[in-house]
């Protein structure tokens, strides 16, 4: 079906967003022109306003309208504990935990040969960085992902930090809560051994 043009154009950037298919931008595009001037016009301030304002803090990589962020600034915050994530979006899932209240470093990516990407390209050196400008570290948690190119990059930091003497752990990976044992993989059994507990 030939869209108009105007139509044709919105769906067209609607589906270059991640997880949005053509079906997607389709009723999100249909959505859109239902609404009134105003929420639209407000939906597309937030996006310029977003873009406009939103940049990474210069001390721990995370998204934030100021630098350095509210985390990296925050005095009740545990200055000892650091921990590694691979995205901003990464820090918002730890936050929810409620549990963990030390600082993070967002690598903002992950080395991955397939993709071209090497520890160069990831925010790395500025880890490094803080941890020399920053002694009172003592312990650097790696919450990459438990995928290839998470387990490589946990494995590389793990390698780079240990002349340092800092104490550097990894998360723990297994079966999730309600995960029944005859659906897990190999891969997610062998983790859920290795980090087994005591009780």
């Amino acid at each position: 079906m030939q869209y108009p043009k105007p139509l044709g154009r919105l769906i067209g950037e609607l589906s270059k967003l991640p997880g949005i298919g053509n079906k997607s931008a389709q009723r999100l595009a249909f959505h859109i022109l239902s609404i009134s001037d105003k929420e639209a016009e407000g939906l597309a301030d937030a996006i310029i306003e977003a873009k406009k304002t939103m940049h990474y803090c210069s001390e721990c990589g995370n998204l934030t309208d100021r630098d350095p962020c509210d985390i990296c600034t925050d005095p009740s915050r545990n200055p000892d504990v650091l921990c590694v994530v691979e995205t901003p979006q990464d820090v918002l899932a730890m936050e929810r935990i409620k549990e963990y209240h030390g600082r993070y470093h967002v690598l903002n990516g992950v080395i991955s040969p397939m993709d071209g990407i090497g520890p160069e390209d990831i925010n790395l050196k500025s880890l490094i960085v803080r941890l020399q400008k920053h002694p009172e570290i003592k312990e650097v948690i790696l919450a990459t992902n438990p995928n290839i190119e998470g387990e490589a990059t946990a494995m590389y930091i793990a390698r780079l930090l240990k002349p340092s003497g800092i104490k550097v752990t990894r998360i723990a990976h297994g079966l999730p809560v309600g995960g029944d044992l005859e659906y897990a993989d190999e891969v997610t059994l062998l983790k859920a051994m290795e980090g087994r507990t005591t009780i």
